[in-house]
């Protein structure tokens, strides 16, 4: 597997928790190059779980679970605000074999601010939102500067064939409708999790 893919970063606020220091303190040691991080282009700090690992054990500090338990598991973002469905499809995909982490979002901004937190391998977007489609959402995905590496299943209860026909040029390649049930979204989320592999 390509361990690039599959990188999970850590915000400063979280690092922070850890630690048991302030997020600014965080800030300090990378900005330093005390603790190996990143800048996103809009000034978040970003740290590599596996870097935060590193960093932790050497200065004798114990390693969450959540830190050891995320290494390696590919990540799945869910945006959909039906809630009883986005439960339902979470339920499914922990019964289901895609040994995967599952992060939820209930609309089109809070999907864009975890795909961006979680880099996740595949997003499931639901077509319609309260506030963004997801023709909008992947849209932003894909501005300038933004590196969209996931592949993303849409799910609809129907949409107009222009919709579908401008989904599929930006790059989707799996729209399933929720009349198929939740076995087939799970099985095209294997899918794409095999591609991602073999890529």
């Amino acid at each position: 597997m390509n361990s690039a893919r599959t990188k999970r970063y850590w915000g400063t606020q979280r690092v922070a928790r850890v630690c048991q220091v302030s997020p600014a303190t965080v800030a300090n040691w990378i900005d330093q190059g005390l603790l190996k991080g990143h800048k996103t282009p809009t000034g978040r700090r970003r740290v590599e779980s596996d870097d935060l690992a590193a960093f932790l054990r050497a200065h004798g500090m114990g390693v969450p679970l959540e830190l050891e338990r995320s290494a390696g598991r590919e990540v799945v973002v869910v945006v959909e605000d039906d809630a009883g469905y986005r439960r339902a499809l979470v339920l499914t995909i922990a019964k289901s074999d895609l040994a995967v982490e599952v992060v939820e979002a209930a609309t089109g901004m809070d999907g864009l601010l975890e795909i961006g937190r979680a880099q996740p391998s595949v997003i499931v977007l639901d077509y319609t939102l309260p506030d963004l489609n997801a023709t909008q959402v992947i849209q932003r995905l894909l501005e300038p500067g933004r590196r969209l590496d996931a592949e993303v299943i849409v799910v609809t209860g129907g949409m107009p064939e222009a919709a579908s026909a401008q989904l599929r040029g930006m790059g989707v390649k799996v729209i399933v409708n929720k009349a198929d049930g939740m076995p087939a979204l799970v099985d095209a989320m294997r899918q794409a999790l095999k591609r991602r592999k073999a890529a």
